[in-house]
């Protein structure tokens, strides 16, 4: 199965569609995240939150693939935002998983009560020239915290992962990412509890086009230029994730499924820097 990839600002690639490792820890974890690749992905998110560091890098070693071949995604807790605490996160992120270098490395969340997501911005940019990490970026920023950043480094981030779904479109934000040159990741892809597989103008698609309700979300996203995450300990749904590229929406389908956005993403819980539905 061929995936298509983008080509980030920092001229480094992103296969078009990931794998959300969170919640899945332990050897069950490991067994999930091996069938994955597997199956074939071929970039891993991850974050010290989510306690499962160890288990994405045993599964990588498990699969037999050579490391170049799998991208890691990891991210920097709100906790260790100052400067030298995020050095030490990072390297403590590539303890935990065996590795020598991180693919990708974001900030979980701005955290803004706290305020110090500029230094651990610095430190971000600080670990790429050590070669700690190729790639780097933020999750959960708005138009306001990406501008502080920018202005105070003058490197713009090559991802900003945030909640995204057809409940949740962000149609504002990803406009201020595209505006800069930004990839938007999304977690919780399909809609987290209320995964919106019923919604008519999803499961006429899904008619349509001979698919699941899942694939016609992901497929959603991927017309929009998002980079989904969806996540999965079924093999073969793991699998029908993946396969999102052999099909085509109208731009009606895609408009009518945008359409079916909320007033507030937040309405749906979860905490933005585990990602973790409350």
């Amino acid at each position: 199965m061929s995936i298509p990839t983008y080509t980030l600002n920092d001229g480094s690639t992103l296969p078009a569609i990931g794998f959300g490792t969170y919640p899945l820890k332990g050897d069950d974890g490991i067994g999930a995240i091996t069938s994955a690749l597997g199956a074939g992905y071929r970039l891993l998110d991850t974050a010290v939150n989510y306690d499962n560091e160890r288990e994405v890098g045993e599964a990588i070693r498990r699969s037999g693939l050579p490391r170049e071949q799998v991208q890691v995604q990891s991210k920097i807790p709100g906790r260790d935002h100052g400067y030298d605490d995020a050095l030490a996160s990072i390297r403590g992120s590539l303890e935990r998983l065996q590795l020598d270098y991180l693919d990708i490395h974001l900030i979980h969340w701005p955290n803004p009560s706290v305020g110090k997501f500029v230094e651990a911005w610095k430190a971000l940019v600080a670990a790429r020239e050590e070669g700690l990490v190729k790639t780097i970026g933020v999750s959960n920023f708005t138009g306001a915290h990406l501008r502080q950043v920018i202005d105070a480094t003058g490197v713009i981030p090559a991802v900003n992962q945030i909640e995204m779904h057809p409940y949740f479109p962000q149609v504002e934000m990803r406009k201020v990412n595209d505006d800069l040159g930004i990839r938007t990741e999304a977690w919780s892809p399909m809609g987290k509890r209320q995964a919106p597989f019923d919604e008519p103008p999803v499961a006429e698609a899904a008619a349509a086009h001979g698919v699941t309700p899942g694939q016609v979300i992901l497929r959603w996203h991927h017309q929009l230029g998002s980079l989904p995450l969806p996540k999965s300990a079924t093999p073969e749904r793991q699998r029908a994730n993946l396969d999102v590229f052999g099909f085509e929406l109208t731009d009606d389908e895609v408009a009518a499924i945008t359409a079916l956005g909320k007033s507030d993403g937040r309405l749906f819980g979860g905490d933005p820097d585990t990602h973790e539905e409350m």
